[in-house]
């Protein structure tokens, strides 16, 4: 296993803890600032809408740098956002600096993997690829929680100089082990966009928002549903949270089988679970461990969608992969903020916190039917094609 692909991991760990973190902290944020728990959960759409703008924007002002380069530049900027989000004294420039950490997200988890599968034979290329976002899903089973758990005991600002350190040792890791690639020619975005015609593509983008909608409707507001509703700790929110890490990586296993069997089964199934483990939940999260249940119930079935969709999302934009890698990351923040802003307007709206899961699960049908429609549409083509 080359060691470039560790760092990579690494990095990977690094930007997904930041970028989750913020939800198990919302209380300790929203108390220490003065603002609302709905205004606290903007942070999370200023982050997921910095990822989604800025995503294309730095893969067009570095593609003509080498890949090199581009990610350690790009560690750089996560590293600066993270110290300014410890250094923020008021909401609006922790807005501010949450945006700036998000620049670097998607074009550094995009050519990222092009880095990681071209550092193997074309034989393992996926299993290079997965290793790295194995950084993502271990976010989710130790960064959120420990970070959670961190931010609780000195206060959330420690958790994000925390995070900065990762991110430095992961720059350092990046510098040491990243290999030279001289044989590299520069990516030409001009050239691949008319990949983007393709209509297929652009109906799998949407499926990704949807997903993406669908759980950070609930995930966002998951530590005040907890302490309020379920009636935990803040030491059992962290606890709780690491149960759904962990349901999160055992469903990214599962998915990635399923997915390799036939993506559409895999996604149709998904979408499906999620949107009923969301609805069983509005009622599950007054019992404790039918809440725990539950969570690790939807957090599987949240990222076996995960597979499905990058497949899907490759095969229709073939010609272009890493632009299209790129805005499925795009597509994938902008689930993360429509989700985020739609369960803050149903807490603000005076629905209260048990309605988030219904809306979260409303989302996950609205992906449902848009997956329906696209594999429906593609079984005619291919009926179409025999006949």
């Amino acid at each position: 296993m080359p060691v470039a692909l560790l760092a990579l991991a690494l990095s990977a760990f690094a930007i997904g803890t930041t970028e989750f973190v913020i939800m198990g902290l919302l209380p300790e944020v929203a108390r220490d600032l003065q603002v609302s728990i709905p205004s606290a959960g903007w942070l999370i759409s200023g982050y997921a809408l910095g990822v989604a703008i800025g995503a294309p924007i730095m893969a067009l002002l570095t593609a003509r740098l080498p890949r090199k380069k581009t990610l350690i530049l790009l560690m750089v900027i996560f590293i600066i956002g993270n110290l300014l989000c410890a250094l923020a004294y008021n909401y609006h420039l922790l807005m501010l600096a949450r945006i700036v950490t998000a620049l670097c997200h998607g074009a550094f988890f995009g050519i990222g993997a092009v880095v990681a599968a071209s550092l193997v034979p074309a034989d393992r290329q996926a299993s290079a690829v997965a290793l790295m976002f194995t950084g993502l899903t271990l976010a989710n089973v130790l960064g959120v929680p420990l970070g959670t758990s961190f931010g609780q005991m000195f206060g959330w600002r420690a958790t994000f100089w925390g995070v900065a350190i990762i991110g430095v040792l992961a720059f350092i890791a990046l510098i040491v082990s990243l290999p030279q690639n001289r044989q590299e020619k520069p990516v030409h975005l001009a050239s691949e966009i008319g990949a983007l015609a393709n209509g297929k593509l652009w109906l799998s983008l949407l499926m990704t928002v949807f997903f993406a909608a669908a759980m950070f409707a609930l995930f966002s507001y998951i530590a005040p549903l907890l302490t309020e509703v379920t009636g935990i700790s803040g030491r059992g929110v962290s606890w709780t949270l690491f149960l759904i890490g962990a349901g999160l990586t055992v469903g990214n296993i599962l998915g990635g089988r399923l997915a390799d069997r036939k993506v559409s089964f895999s996604l149709i199934l998904s979408f499906s679970l999620i949107a009923i483990f969301s609805l069983l939940f509005s009622w599950t999260s007054q019992a404790l461990w039918l809440a725990e249940i539950t969570l690790f119930l939807w957090a599987m079935a949240t990222f076996a969608t995960v597979p499905g969709l990058q497949i899907n999302v490759v095969r229709h934009g073939k010609e272009a992969p890493n632009l299209v890698s790129t805005l499925n990351i795009s597509a994938f923040n902008v689930g993360n903020a429509l989700g985020a802003w739609v369960g803050g307007a149903v807490i603000g709206e005076g629905f209260g916190l048990t309605a988030v899961p219904v809306a979260a699960a409303a989302l996950a049908v609205i992906g449902l039917l848009i997956c329906l429609f696209t594999f429906r549409k593609s079984d005619r083509a291919t009926a179409s094609v025999r006949a």
